[in-house]
C-alpha cells in the first residue's frame, strides 16, 4: 500500500503533552532505536488532542530530534501529517510531523523576532 501524507489542520484542536518525549524503539528484545534517512533519532512525543465538541483522543507523533516540551506542555504541531498504514488486515494512521514546539518557546520565539 503506497501512503500519501494527509495534511491536519490543527487550527481547531487543543494538543497538551502528555508523556516525556522519548526515542521511538524499533525492537524491544534488542533495544533498537528508529532512525530518519540521515540516521537521527526519531523521538515519540503522545499527546491528548481535544477537538472543540470536547472529544479527546490520545496520539504518538514521530518527530526527528529530541523536541524542547515537557509533560503537560500545550504543544503546537506544525505541519502535522496523517499516513494511513496496513499490515496483516490491520490498518490505522501514524502521525508525524516537521516541528513540534510547546506553545511557551513559540511565544519567546515571536517575541524575540520582533
Amino acid at each position: 500500500m503506497r501512503s500519501i501524507p494527509i495534511p491536519v489542520d490543527v487550527s481547531k484542536l487543543a494538543l497538551t503533552c502528555v508523556k516525556a518525549p522519548r526515542p521511538r524503539v524499533l525492537n524491544r528484545d534488542t533495544g533498537e532505536i528508529k532512525t530518519d534517512k540521515n540516521g537521527n533519532t526519531v523521538y515519540e512525543v503522545t499527546v491528548s488532542i481535544e477537538d472543540e465538541f470536547g472529544r479527546i483522543e490520545l496520539v504518538k507523533i514521530g518527530i526527528t530530534g529530541e523536541p524542547p516540551i515537557k509533560t503537560g506542555d500545550q504543544v503546537n504541531a506544525v505541519g502535522l501529517l496523517g499516513y494511513v498504514w496496513e499490515i496483516a488486515g490491520r490498518w490505522g494512521i501514524a502521525y508525524g510531523r516537521r516541528r513540534v514546539r510547546g506553545r511557551r518557546q513559540e511565544r519567546r520565539l515571536k517575541i524575540n523576532a520582533r
